[in-house]
């Protein structure tokens, strides 16, 4: 794996593609720093060896050019605070003033440009926006995890314009790693515990996974489709009718290859989409015609539990019911901590999937006490189906 110890970046200026794509507040004040936090030991490398740096990210989804609420800018003096450096701020990606702040940038010094998205070339892999970028640097980085999986100008196209001189940065290799440890190397018994809203989101993924893993635990939304298939009476719970005949499938195919699924025994119902609503336990495939289901009920906690407990490599990608609601969160609070006694008492390997399972992880603040958390959630999904990112492709070829 090319990564940036086999670089010595002294007066060098590294070209580092970051993924800066925080929340942000109605005042612009960053909600969840982590992804900024992440890339610092990269950035830290750069400047120690007496190399400059350049960075670039997206930010939002803009959709016609420049818009001040995806400004970077917004990041600049809480990254300034991280770095203990006043890092300077080109407003353009590309341009004469990029050209000429990145020109002139010092050993030790720091250039954050504005916001890649605000081209549409970015998205497009234009080769042209890519070979503009690709002037401002020597050395090419990319430490964008969450975007590897974009064939994006800046994730992938750029790599060609630096034949000798691109690596991975520490973040994008420890993710790599981690990810591999479980497709690659799993210590058995090796448990999946796929939650969220939709059966067709996770396709592709269950059906790589029932070639790897000894167990599939399967919650959230997605399980009532599961339960609708088998005959079960699901109110107005989460639906996908079209992917009914595919749920039998799939229990089909793990059956065949010895994988055993466990699905949900008992589920927590509301009368409303609404934390207020009145809720009661039943057992799945038994929800009432004007109810739905939305967290996992006390006997489907114990089975999973137990399964998570016992397992010595753990993937976990989706929340088990909807867990921004306070009154709904027991189920996914309660496999978190599964997760986190299988890997502090059991030596498990726990890798958290990115996205909501990152954030509920987060919201419990049991982060330090899983092996690792993925700052990707849709690139981790895609290289566990076996796809070759984009981004990662970019710097091994």
């Amino acid at each position: 794996m090319r990564t940036i110890d086999q670089c010595n970046f002294k007066d060098k200026k590294a070209l580092v593609r970051v993924d800066f794509n925080v929340p942000l507040d109605a005042e612009f004040n960053i909600t969840d720093d982590k992804r900024m936090r992440a890339a610092l030991p990269t950035i830290t490398k750069i400047l120690n060896d007496g190399g400059s740096v350049i960075l670039m990210s997206h930010l939002g989804r803009p959709k016609n050019g420049p818009e001040d609420k995806f400004s970077l800018k917004h990041i600049l003096g809480d990254l300034s605070r991280m770095l203990d450096l006043e890092v300077k701020f080109a407003n353009d990606c590309i341009g004469e003033e990029a050209v000429d702040k990145a020109r002139n940038l010092e050993p030790g010094q720091v250039l954050l440009l504005e916001n890649l998205r605000f081209y549409k070339e970015e998205e497009k892999g234009d080769q042209d926006f890519a070979e503009k970028l690709s002037k401002l640097g020597d050395v090419y980085v990319n430490d964008a995890f969450g975007t590897a999986h974009r064939a994006h100008a800046s994730t992938a196209i750029i790599a060609e314009f630096f034949p000798e001189a691109k690596y991975f940065g520490y973040l994008m290799a420890e993710e790599l790693k981690n990810a591999e440890k479980v497709t690659e190397y799993p210590v058995r018994p090796f448990t999946a515990i796929m939650g969220g809203a939709k059966v067709s989101d996770k396709i592709l993924l269950i059906e790589s996974l029932l070639d790897k893993v000894d167990n599939l635990i399967i919650g959230g939304g997605m399980a009532y489709t599961f339960a609708k298939a088998q005959g079960g009476e699901i109110g107005t719970s989460l639906l996908e009718e079209d992917r009914m005949a595919l749920c039998l499938e799939l229990l089909d195919k793990a059956k065949a290859k010895g994988v055993n699924i466990y699905l949900p025994l008992d589920t927590v119902i509301a009368d409303k989409f609404s934390n207020e609503a009145e809720k009661k336990n039943v057992d799945t495939g038994c929800i009432p015609a004007d109810w739905m289901g939305l967290d996992i009920g006390p006997k489907t906690i114990a089975l999973f539990s137990e399964v998570i407990k016992a397992s010595k490599t753990l993937l976990w990608n989706g929340p088990m019911g909807v867990f921004e609601m306070a009154n709904f969160e027991q189920g996914t609070r309660a496999i978190a901590n599964a997760v986190v006694a299988a890997t502090q008492d059991n030596g498990a390997f726990s890798l958290i999937g990115g996205g909501d399972s990152a954030a509920a992880i987060a919201k419990f603040n049991l982060e330090d006490k899983v092996s690792y958390v993925s700052t990707g959630g849709g690139a981790l999904l895609e290289y566990m189906e076996g796809k070759e990112l984009p981004g990662v492709k970019a710097i091994n070829s």
